[in-house]
């Protein structure tokens, strides 16, 4: 019979979070070393890093280290890959939260730079995370590569034209990932968010009193998550839980309509 209380456990595993300094990212990071993980908490400034690696630490007991990266830097992701290798020696779970979107995205006027830049961060830094990490999982026994997209991938919207579109390619290019990097017992899967509680919405709701009510209308559940809900299901597809699961894209949006 399956032990279940081993399913979720992640004793002994390394996990890489980016993006993880706030929101979801840092829940992710909290959950992943709860679960027995150590994890590697990474954002573009450094001392931010560090201060949120070291609560981290302090509150799960796990280790915890900051490494600074802007994933919109080729060579920056693959100096942070290597400096978990060499400190780790093993790469076991990368999960690629960091995006950028712009405050308003009309696809009328959206500049090229605007695009590039959102394109860059958004797709072109988890496909070079992916490539750095999966050698590393292969010879380690294999890995979990989860990629953070968004419900906007699927209905696009208003104002997200160039982060709609972003996040669509990444579904597609984690299917793509999924089928590549099967043989080496790497399993790649997105996760699809949708309205979480966040700076960006919070910052929203302040000023435009209502948006929050707004946003939630389009949820089954009437209501937007809170950051701790992500966390489940980024420990299913991290760990064995999920052993069977690649290729998969898992809707976290309180009901939302693909």
């Amino acid at each position: 019979m399956t032990d279940v209380s081993t399913l979720f456990d992640l004793t002994g595993k390394v996990a890489i979070v980016t993006g993880s300094t706030k929101g979801i990212g840092r829940a992710m990071v909290e959950g992943l070393a709860a679960a027995g993980a150590s994890v590697v908490v990474s954002s573009r400034k450094q001392d931010l890093c560090d201060r949120v690696a070291t609560e981290v630490a302090e509150a799960t007991g796990q280790e915890a280290i900051g490494v600074a990266c802007h994933m919109g830097d080729w060579d920056a992701i693959t100096a942070l890959v290597d400096t978990v290798h060499e400190r780790f020696g093993r790469i076991d779970v990368a999960v690629n939260n960091a995006a950028i979107t712009p405050a308003r995205d009309p696809i009328a006027t959206i500049g090229r730079d605007i695009w590039q830049k959102i394109f860059q961060v958004n797709v072109e830094g988890p496909l070079h995370m992916a490539q750095c990490v999966a050698p590393v999982m292969r010879d380690g026994g294999g890995g979990s590569i989860v990629n953070i997209a968004s419900m906007a991938g699927y209905s696009g919207g208003s104002l997200v034209c160039a982060y709609g579109a972003s996040k669509a390619a990444l579904i597609n290019m984690t299917k793509t990932m999924s089928q590549e990097f099967a043989p080496w017992n790497v399993r790649v899967n997105a996760l699809s968010p949708g309205p979480f509680v966040s700076e960006m919405t919070s910052g929203a709701d302040r000023h435009a009193p209502g948006f929050f009510d707004m946003i939630a209308e389009g949820t089954l559940l009437k209501r937007v998550a809170d950051p701790s809900e992500i966390v489940g299901p980024v420990l299913y597809l991290a760990s064995d839980a999920s052993s069977f699961v690649t290729g998969d894209d898992i809707s976290v949006s309180g009901g939302m309509f693909k």
